[in-house]
């Protein structure tokens, strides 16, 4: 059983601004959501009577969420690297005008879903869904796993096995959290729990 949630809102996600490996801290809003997720995350697994295990990326926004989500499931938490967000090499910390502006030509015929998988020294679309399915594959206990945007992309595809397209055009809520069982993931929200795949 596998709780997979997204760190809340950053002052980058604000701004477009793809993060990657780097970082930017919680908006209040983020917090807000974070503190949301924690209480819905609570209620869920309330009610069972198995112990939860917290894997959460090594970078800062994950990590700021997961001390949220403690404050109200008091789980010991361990950094997991696989969970990190993909990364965009040179790109980590641009918005898609600047990437255009200094690498001119390498977004021509990209989209809002597949440009991150463009840049020269960034990681692969095959290697992140490697990077998943190995994460996937290592999770036995119940886990509630505090990830990423894009890398959550990847991990729901992987595990539902969905073509490239349709892992990379999947929703990436920061106010709810996804419950990854036989083969599907169901959104957990505070307006909806309706199965998406």
């Amino acid at each position: 059983m596998i709780y997979l949630l997204r760190h809340g809102e950053t002052v980058w996600n604000t701004l477009h601004r793809f993060q990657g490996r780097l970082d930017s801290p919680l908006t209040e809003r983020g917090i807000e959501q974070a503190d949301t997720v924690a209480d819905l995350l609570l209620s869920e697994i309330s009610t069972s009577r198995q112990a939860f295990g917290i894997d959460v990326s090594p970078l800062g926004r994950a990590r700021q969420t997961a001390e949220r989500i403690r404050r109200v499931i008091p789980q010991i938490a361990r950094e997991e690297p696989r969970l990190a967000e993909v990364s965009a090499g040179t790109w980590d910390g641009m918005t898609k005008f600047e990437i255009d502006n200094e690498f001119p030509g390498m977004l021509d015929d990209a989209d809002a879903f597949d440009w991150y998988f463009r840049s020269p020294d960034g990681e692969s679309f095959d290697a992140a869904c490697a990077r998943a399915r190995a994460w996937l594959a290592d999770t036995h206990l119940p886990t509630i796993a505090i990830s990423h945007g894009l890398f959550g992309r990847l991990i729901r595809g992987v595990y539902s096995g969905l073509a490239r397209r349709e892992m990379l055009e999947l929703p990436v809520p920061q106010d709810g959290f996804y419950h990854l069982r036989s083969g599907e993931f169901i959104l957990v929200s505070a307006s909806t729990a309706d199965v998406l795949s």
